[in-house]
């Protein structure tokens, strides 16, 4: 997984947009969180942890991030799981090359400057749900599709 934030304002007490990107599927999720510090990112993370309990390990191997300070606990995950947590290089967002390409869709719909709070709930998902259309990488499937057919085979193997 490559994992990122998406600004709406610079202020760091403004809503910010956790964007994970899962790298084999493409799958394409984004969670609001209250702010830009790591304490949010990671109940963030936690939350997930708590949706998908005891397959977490299973869908969660690795997570890339930037050297932001926002993420700065999210070596926490690596002692309470199996989850690697690997930081790209600074000054290289080819390093995360999906998270950023799904970052640039987010910003058709919300303009940088512009406060995430302004937009609602059923707003992000819309916007998460067309990130997820059918690719041609996937053979025109979905993210969601190839994403349902991996937890499909991790819950199936369980």
């Amino acid at each position: 997984w490559e994992c990122d934030l998406v600004l709406g304002h610079k202020s760091k007490d403004d809503e910010v947009l956790l964007a994970l990107s899962e790298r084999m599927s493409r799958e394409f999720l984004i969670l609001r969180i209250p702010d830009k510090t790591s304490v949010s990112v990671m109940q963030a993370f936690k939350e997930l942890q708590r949706q998908y309990s005891e397959h977490w390990n299973d869908i969660f191997k690795t997570i890339t991030t930037d050297n932001g300070s926002e993420f700065a606990d999210l070596s926490n995950l690596e002692k309470a799981s199996n989850t690697l947590v690997y930081y790209a290089h600074p000054y290289t967002s080819c390093d995360k090359g999906t998270v950023k390409r799904h970052n640039g869709l987010i910003s058709r719909f919300i303009p940088k400057g512009e406060a995430i709070a302004n937009y609602s709930l059923q707003d992000i998902i819309n916007i998460e749900t067309w990130c997820n259309l059918p690719r041609k990488i996937l053979a025109y499937h979905t993210p969601d599709e190839i994403f349902e057919r991996e937890l499909d085979q991790i819950y199936q193997a369980a």
